[in-house]
């Protein structure tokens, strides 16, 4: 929890700079132009996730194990290990990129005009693989700090020279695939402040002496087959989304004409799609600060053999997790009018109906990362990739036939998405269940929540609803006011339901930085 509140700290502010990012973006590119980028990032996204999705979970957990031990240096001679190791594949994987540029935007996004930025993006999968190896390490030791630090300079100057090559090229007189390269090329930019400052963390914080461990550390080999071993299983159950959201453009595209409309219709419709899903992965930002957390603090656990420690921290997660995401999902399908209409007043009408679903869907997405968490953790790393697999499938079957009827068009996009990540959450509860003979009881982690979050959603309905009826309360000036008072009743609202009902303890907030002073601000007993 500890670990996880620092995180959350800088999804925070990752958030709020994000939005300065994407948002102005959108409105710059317009709807064709952004669904040249999203397009782009799905690309990326499959290499990124390909290559740091499994790898830095594999080494925080056997920098964990290790630590459990008192092994200092196996922990010291993994990390080198794994730096060589990631180098590698991030190498690879930045030559497909740049090398396949044209043949990735051409045949598999069947965009042409992303091209070059695809190649634009290629060296940031070098970067992000060699910075993945630093963060992996930090948080194998429970450090979250340097993590939470790295990403915020990150994300800084990705948005300040992502946003800043985009406008002078649009206002240079570039075409959108120039710009669309331009703003990616921030990625980039960011990743080399990003690997700076983690070296330079790691050489001050972390010299270890030179004393031997008890055991003898584990050869070259038998370290790179142990990340492989952990890793490969996670990263390829991951990628398996990152490859689905790359496909959406094709089929979307594809099943739109086939429901007869046009191409630049098409193409405007899933542009406001992709506007959505910036939205739609807001919830899943705040959850993986507590499945970084969860994996070293499970894993540590597991290696001292000492299970219920193991299965209450597994337990407890699952209850924060629908503490924190089940009110973001509901705010955002009650409020998804004023939400899209303020960020993106130009955009397609399809956005609001569009984030409704999404906002559902998104507190399934959030369950599932955790439940994936708790399973890699435990050692069940395969586990999630067969509820994955499944998932994906079924949501490529609702996507591709009920995109093409119409009165549905691009609303089927986000009911598949919907209907996939729900079959997904209920198969891995079946494997926890069963494989690790542990019983989450639902009823405790999901029932008093649900019931917080669809109140809040009502209050925050209703406020919004009321106060845009007020005479100065109209326009897009009046309807920001109203949705931002909404939302501010909402969380007021909620803040007072967790407390009343014991969604949230005191036990809960001694874990976490400045908690104990919390608890008396509220007056929790």
């Amino acid at each position: 929890m500890h670990g996880a509140a620092i995180l959350t700290v800088g999804v925070v502010i990752m958030k709020i700079l994000g939005a300065i990012y994407k948002v102005p973006l959108g409105n710059i590119l317009g709807d064709y132009g952004y669904g040249i980028f999203l397009s782009t990032y799905n690309v990326y996204n499959i290499f990124f996730t390909l290559s740091t999705a499994g790898l830095p979970v594999a080494l925080s957990r056997m920098i964990a194990e290790a630590d459990a031990h008192g092994r200092i240096q196996q922990k010291e001679k993994t990390f080198r290990t794994a730096l060589l190791t990631f180098a590698v594949i991030g190498l690879v994987f930045a030559s497909v990129m740049f090398f396949g540029s044209r043949w990735l935007a051409v045949f598999y996004l069947q965009k042409p005009d992303a091209a070059l930025s695809v190649k634009a993006m290629s060296p940031a999968i070098l970067l992000v693989c060699l910075v993945s190896a630093y963060r992996g390490f930090c948080q194998g030791n429970g450090n979250m700090i340097p993590t939470t630090v790295d990403e915020v300079l990150e994300v800084l100057f990705k948005v300040i020279s992502g946003l800043l090559i985009a406008g002078l090229l649009v206002r240079g007189g570039h075409g959108l695939p120039e710009a669309s390269a331009g703003a990616i090329l921030g990625v980039s930019i960011g990743s080399v402040i990003s690997l700076g400052y983690m070296v330079i963390y790691r050489s001050r914080h972390y010299r270890y002496s030179h004393v031997k461990d008890a055991v003898p550390v584990d050869s070259t080999g038998t370290i790179i087959g142990n990340i492989l071993k952990i890793g490969i299983p996670i990263s390829l159950g991951a990628s398996i989304m990152a490859i689905l959201s790359s496909l959406d453009p094709g089929i979307c595209h594809s099943r739109l004409a086939a429901g007869g409309f046009s191409e630049h219709e098409a193409g405007v419709l899933f542009g406001v799609y992709g506007k959505v899903q910036t939205l739609f992965n807001l919830p899943a930002a705040f959850m993986t600060p507590l499945t970084i957390a969860i994996v070293p603090a499970v894993a540590g656990a597991i290696a001292r053999n000492n299970r219920k420690e193991a299965e209450k921290t597994s337990e407890d997660a699952m209850r924060i997790a629908s503490v924190i995401s089940m009110p973001m999902g509901v705010g955002l399908a009650v409020l998804s009018f004023p939400i899209v209409n303020v960020l993106y007043p130009r955009s397609d009408p399809a956005g609001p109906g569009l984030l409704s679903i999404m906002g559902i869907a998104s507190f399934f997405v959030c369950i599932v990362l955790m439940e994936n968490a708790i399973l890699q953790a435990s050692g069940k790393e395969r586990l999630p990739m067969v509820a994955l697999v499944t998932g994906s499938l079924l949501k490529i079957i609702i996507n591709w036939i009920i995109i093409a009827i119409p009165a549905v068009n691009i609303y089927g996009a986000p009911i598949g998405t919907l209907l996939g990540y729900l079959c997904m959450a209920l198969m891995d509860y079946f494997f926890i269940r069963t494989a690790l003979h542990q019983r989450p009881n639902l009823v405790k982690a999901l029932g008093k929540p649900l019931l917080c979050s669809a109140l809040m959603g009502i209050v925050a309905y209703a406020v919004y609803r009321v106060s845009h009826l007020l005479p100065l309360m109209h326009g897009i000036l009046g309807m920001t006011l109203s949705m931002l008072l909404a939302i501010l009743a909402a969380v007021i609202f909620y803040l007072f339901l967790v407390i009343r009902t014991g969604c949230i303890t005191t036990a809960d907030l001694d874990m976490i930085p400045g908690g104990n002073k919390l608890a008396k601000l509220l007056h929790m007993q």
